[in-house]
């Protein structure tokens, strides 16, 4: 679906080519950030205007410089961690300075996120209103913001709202009188191209600049293809992980696999969920195949419940009892364990904490974000040793202090093994390097019909744990244990 024709490109009395040069020849005198644009006095706030302890990175400077040349358009693949709120808040600044633009309008697909934006927002010299939670705290103020700009009673508006907002029909309906100076930013932008936000994205706005370290949309050939088409295409350079490491934007990491194997009553299921499986895949493997998603997914979650990463995660814990700064990632299906049947969230926070002594609390999308803060300064003082954390979480959650992860559940997805890395290998002051602890489910000895189609399965999965081999400090070590799962299974 090609949405290019959906509304004009911006501003199109706009030298593009010339504001990319005024940025480029700025920053080629290194004169980018303390240039006489940026050292203009006033005590206005609300107007952005680039800290004056801060010094993007080339990469960053570079990023912006493409954007100009894109003609106000463009999506920004970089690592998580990188820096891509203040990338496109230097985007932003840049545009004020140069083109006089009215408004700045954030989407972000939770509500921590915004807070996270607001923050930095606010770094940026912005005064950012927070449309999001109940309607009645946010519509009118809106309204109220939108007339005065266009009318110029104020000089410039930063307004941050959630994705679940930004589709209500009270937020829709003031789409139309966003000027035409107005920049969109798409947060985790790869959500944005779902079926049910992907045709409410504004046509009237053509400034626009996506954000996420997976623009790709996993098994949505079509939905990735709406983004780019709306945002613009993925633009140089491309910031990888290996990159982020390298440039000290990301500590680097030891990857530890931990091999579990299913329990008989766990391989009775596995064992029919594949043939299940082989038989959806034989007869229809679109994945518009709604059958066959639903058996992926069952499977996924009786590996990653699997009873014995609950034995992995108490060996583990007790050699580690006295570390700190550790997130446990769990899966969102449920176990029983010790004659009650809970999610595994529940079962890992009372194995930590009352059998082995680990002080943990839950981290998750129903924390207020008031107790969130708490924890997180909890955290750094020591007071907890880790969080227990489900995958609504691999998104957003910004504790740089964490360095140490457990991941007791995975799916095949590429976005979330990236963004849970990612999310441990924020540099800190206190963090030289990472640890990643992966759980990994060996498949069951299973009957020659069905061996073919795990093989094809376990492709994906062993792609996974390559991926987390490559780029660790370690790397000899964890892809010799990981060859050992290829050899032994004969997949490669």
């Amino acid at each position: 679906m090609n949405l290019s024709g959906l509304a004009n490109q911006p501003l199109k009395h706009i030298n593009w080519q010339k504001l990319a040069n005024n940025y480029q020849q700025r920053n080629k005198y290194q004169l980018a950030e303390k240039s006489y644009l940026y050292q203009t006095k006033t005590k206005n706030t609300g107007i952005p205007k680039i800290p004056d302890n801060l010094n993007l990175r080339d990469y960053q400077k570079q990023a912006i410089t493409n954007w100009l040349r894109n003609r106000g358009r463009g999506t920004l693949k970089m690592a998580t961690g990188s820096g891509k709120t203040i990338t496109a808040l230097g985007i932003t600044n840049e545009l004020y300075q140069q083109i006089g633009l009215q408004v700045l309008l954030v989407i972000c697909p939770f509500r921590h996120l915004v807070l996270q934006w607001a923050k930095e927002a606010e770094k940026f010299n912005l005064n950012p209103f927070l449309a999001f939670n109940n309607v009645h705290n946010w519509h009118n103020q809106l309204s109220t913001n939108l007339y005065n700009i266009n009318n110029l009673n104020s000089q410039f508006l930063t307004i941050i709202t959630t994705n679940s907002t930004f589709i209500s029909e009270n937020f829709q309906s003031q789409l139309p009188f966003f000027p035409e100076k107005t920049l969109i930013i798409g947060d985790e932008a790869h959500n944005l191209g779902s079926t049910k936000l992907k045709h409410l994205l504004p046509k009237n706005i053509g400034l626009r600049l996506a954000l996420s370290a997976t623009p790709e949309r996993y098994y949505d050939e079509d939905g990735t293809d709406t983004l780019i088409s709306y945002f613009g295409k993925v633009l140089q350079p491309e910031f990888t992980l290996a990159d982020a490491i390298k440039k000290k934007a990301l500590v680097s990491y030891n990857y530890y696999p931990i091999f579990v194997q299913l329990t008989e009553s766990e391989t009775q299921k596995y064992t029919q969920l594949t043939k299940k499986i082989g038989w959806e895949l034989s007869r229809d493997n679109s994945p518009h195949n709604r059958h066959l998603t639903a058996l992926l997914v069952r499977r996924s979650r009786l590996i990653g419940t699997a009873k014995n990463k609950l034995i992995a995660l108490k060996q583990l814990m007790r050699e580690r009892i006295d570390s700190h700064h550790t997130i446990f990632y769990c899966g969102d299906g449920k176990i029983e364990y010790q004659g009650k049947t809970e999610r595994q969230l529940e079962i890992v926070t009372r194995i930590l904490g009352k059998e082995i002594g680990y002080r943990v609390n839950i981290y998750s999308a129903n924390t207020p974000l008031h107790e969130r803060e708490i924890i997180k300064k909890q955290l750094e003082k020591k007071e907890l040793q880790g969080i227990v954390a489900i995958r609504c979480l691999d998104e957003g959650i910004d504790i740089p202090i964490i360095k140490n992860a457990v991941i007791l559940a995975s799916s095949s997805n590429p976005r979330q093994f990236i963004q849970r890395r990612g999310r441990v290998l924020r540099p800190h002051p206190s963090k030289k390097e990472a640890n990643i602890f992966d759980m990994i489910v060996t498949p069951p000895t299973l009957d020659r019909e069905i061996w073919e189609i795990e093989k094809n399965l376990l492709k994906k999965e062993i792609k996974r744990f390559i991926e987390f081999a490559n780029l660790a400090n370690n790397a000899n070590h964890a892809k010799e244990k990981l060859f050992h799962l290829q050899n032994q299974y004969d997949v490669y």
